[in-house]
């Protein structure tokens, strides 16, 4: 089902091609459309904010804190201007005060903490009573539907198969690609209650993310090498690209065979 032109935000996917790799950058954009619709309660408190941009180009207003264990990745967010405070730390021992925030919001990033669940306490001992927690996280669905292990299971090739999710979630750095039931114990066990729920990135989705980072391998030399993902923003092949992509994104994302999931949860 295609959503109406009114609720797709195209301008957020445009902004998105023009600095990331494609697969990322679609992904990046649909995960902004939903935040589109929240008001996040201040303070807010960013866990995981890597290098910045996602926070620059999903929300109006500066994100109080910003927080994440690479430096590195902090030093390139100070360019971005999307936080008042810039805090390097690790997630299990967050320097903060108790009840110190009224949103906690993590995007795509409690999939790559190995002791996830003591971040997940960290994030509710920050979090005013009846705060908010806001996460994104790969599913199940997302190793399950890698579509050259897919075509491996075809071909009866179950070992190979299973190797190469095990690689692919390797180089996506995934501790966590969990079923979305254990994302739901995880959240109660540290203290939440959950609001909202659903999945979205539809397997059709997911084939763009998997073959975009065999095809954005000279992203990540121009990255490596002049700094920047993208040379040549609003280029023609660019612009070509979101002509592409736009038929995806105007999908509803929405999907229960999604490979992430959007969770809203409350401190009780």
């Amino acid at each position: 089902m295609l959503l109406p032109e009114a609720e797709i935000y195209p301008e957020l996917l445009r902004k998105q091609l023009n600095e990331l790799p494609y697969f990322r950058a679609f992904l990046r954009a649909i995960e902004a459309r939903f935040y589109q619709g929240l008001e996040l309660a201040e303070p807010v408190f960013d866990l995981g904010a890597g290098d910045g941009h996602f926070a620059a180009r999903t929300f109006q207003k500066k994100i109080e804190v910003g927080f994440d264990p690479a430096f590195v990745s902090l030093q390139e967010a100070q360019n971005y201007e999307a936080y008042n405070l810039l805090v390097n730390g690790l997630g299990d021992r967050i320097p903060c005060a108790d009840a110190s925030f009224a949103t906690v919001i993590s995007n795509s990033v409690l999939e790559h903490i190995p002791d996830v669940d003591a971040v997940l306490r960290e994030a509710n001992r920050i979090l005013k009573t009846g705060g908010t927690l806001i996460i994104t996280v790969p599913n199940s669905n997302f190793t399950q539907n890698l579509s050259v292990a897919l075509f491996l299971d075809r071909l009866g090739w179950k070992s190979a198969a299973r190797a190469y999710r095990t690689f692919f979630n390797k180089i996506s750095r995934h501790y966590h690609p969990d079923d979305a039931a254990i994302w739901r114990r995880r959240l109660e066990q540290a203290g939440f209650v959950i609001k909202k729920e659903w999945n979205y990135f539809s397997p059709r989705s997911l084939k763009l993310l998997e073959w975009g980072h065999y095809f954005g391998l000279p992203n990540w030399f121009h990255k490596k090498v002049f700094g920047r993902w993208i040379l040549f923003p609003d280029f023609w092949f660019v612009k070509r690209r979101y002509r592409w992509l736009y038929r995806y994104y105007r999908e509803d994302p929405a999907a229960t065979d999604g490979a992430y999931t959007f969770l809203l949860a409350q401190k009780s």
